[in-house]
């Protein structure tokens, strides 16, 4: 025989809702600026990971490809356990520095009910990127000392030396007609072999950043920005916002920057 369960519904009060305490698998958010309709998905979780991809090859064509980038890593392994890592701690030789992000989404932009495009990203990211770029389109957010100790943002040059966003191959500070017209101005993107992304906090740690995102559209979105504070257009195509907390004179970015090791083995990479 069961027995007979005989149960009835009570309102919680306030005092005891008080008490309790948690967080959302995933919300949904729904805006609009006159031109696209928005809908983000945003999971409540934190993701550690130290990741390697052989090769990326996105918005490719006959011409090219949006982004490509070859051996490919999220995260690195320490190798001086003196020296303090991006998020302030130290490690063991050979222990992993991960890549941390939380609160991953993904969200929609429609206009007229038509698909203009998604992306991906994360409400806080930190961490080391490595790889060589062999095309980049997008926001690449590396601040450059000049030989006067101003310090101005980097530009994005294609294989003429014309400034540009979309399928960059150099790096550098633009001359006076705003093109990189000699070698000590720009260098190839391959001479930055690992990057910290995430804010500057003054005191040689990184702090997280909430516009680390990719971008896939039919045409121009003006995508918000997590924190609200403003927006950030990406044109038609493949478009990645990558902001780092890196500061570099030319000099540096001559030589280039060395890249985290990404592998336990030795000559990997």
């Amino acid at each position: 025989m069961s027995p007979l369960a005989v149960a009835e519904l009570e309102p919680i009060s306030d005092a005891e809702m008080s008490e309790v305490q948690g967080q959302a698998l995933m919300t949904v958010d729904n805006a609009g600026d006159g031109t696209h309709n928005f809908t983000r998905v945003t999971m409540g979780m934190d993701v550690k990971t130290r990741l390697n991809v052989d090769d990326a090859v996105m918005g490719g064509d006959d011409a090219g490809a949006d982004l490509a980038v070859s051996d490919l890593a999220l995260g690195h392994y320490a190798e001086d356990p003196n020296r303090v890592q991006i998020d302030g701690q130290t490690y063991a030789a050979g222990e992993v520095v991960r890549f941390q992000g939380a609160q991953p989404y993904f969200e929609l932009a429609k206009r007229d009910g038509e698909l203009s495009g998604f992306r991906m990203g994360f409400g806080e990211a930190r961490g080391t990127l490595s790889g060589d770029f062999a095309s980049f389109s997008g926001n690449l957010g590396i601040k450059l000392t000049q030989e006067d100790g101003t310090q101005v943002d980097a530009t994005l040059f294609d294989e003429s030396g014309i400034a540009t966003k979309r399928r960059a191959t150099q790096i550098g500070i633009p001359g006076a007609d705003g093109t990189c017209s000699s070698p000590d101005q720009c260098v190839a993107l391959t001479n930055i072999k690992s990057m910290n992304v995430g804010v500057d906090n003054g005191d040689g740690t990184v702090g997280f950043t909430n516009d680390l995102f990719m971008a896939f559209q039919q045409e121009s979105v003006n995508w918000q920005q997590v924190n609200g504070a403003g927006v950030i257009q990406g044109p038609e195509g493949v478009f990645m916002n990558l902001p780092t907390s890196m500061n570099l004179d030319m000099q540096t970015l001559q030589n280039g920057v060395q890249r985290e090791r990404t592998h336990r083995g030795t000559g990997m990479f």
